[in-house]
């Protein structure tokens, strides 16, 4: 792919994945670069706002179509794979490959962003893992700074390492303006366990982009 690319996976759901993607697209796009957006599913747009992949084309500027950012989009917040099925269809690999590297034609930059974590599946035999492999872009990780967090930040790691996947950072995020023991012994402990940089990213407006602190990890 001509584009320079990074793939945002977190350590679970609800861990900032999708604001950490954004912040990223954003800072990009705020340098200068033309940035394409990609996410291989969307779920859970039953609920109310804006999807990820809303979200992502507001923070890059990208004029992407909806279909062309994430190709496969359900309504059940539920795995990928299950809300597929629920709707009588099959996420297809190829598919999911093919949008990605159209996305990443023209533009200078790409910031993917996984679903859930590396290990949820896509198909019932092909997991994110799989796909952020397939690209062959590094992978950023978003965690939670609190409790917790070493484990699954860890297990992140390794799941990404045991795949040849290169891990770029790992940003923790919402984090607080003034951060306990616990978070900062947090934020210590994966840098040195996991051999990687590690990133803080605080709450941000997603409202005010241009308010939003700069996370250059493309």
């Amino acid at each position: 792919m001509s584009a320079d690319g990074i793939f945002v996976t977190g350590t679970g759901t609800e861990v900032g994945k999708s604001v950490v993607s954004a912040v990223i697209a954003r800072t990009a796009a705020a340098a200068g670069s033309r940035v394409a957006v990609f996410k291989p599913a969307v779920t859970g747009l039953e609920d109310e706002g804006e999807g990820d992949h809303e979200l992502l084309k507001r923070a890059s500027g990208s004029e992407q179509a909806k279909a062309e950012i994430a190709p496969y989009r359900y309504a059940p917040a539920v795995s990928p794979h299950l809300a597929a099925e629920l709707a009588g269809e099959e996420i297809d690999r190829e598919r999911l490959l093919t949008a990605a590297r159209v996305a990443a034609d023209g533009a200078d930059a790409i910031v993917c962003e996984g679903v859930g974590g590396l290990m949820v599946p896509l198909a019932r035999e092909y997991l994110v893992r799989n796909l952020a492999a397939e690209l062959g872009y590094p992978v950023v990780i978003a965690a939670s700074p609190g409790l917790g967090t070493i484990n699954h930040t860890l297990q992140t790691i390794e799941a990404a390492w045991a795949a040849e996947i290169e891990v770029r950072a790992v940003v923790l995020t919402p984090w607080p303006a003034e951060p306990s023991r616990m978070e900062l012994s947090n934020r210590d402990t994966v840098a040195l366990l996991g051999g990687v940089d590690v990133e803080v990213l605080p709450e941000i407006d997603l409202a005010d982009p241009e308010g939003w602190p700069p996370l250059d990890l493309l």
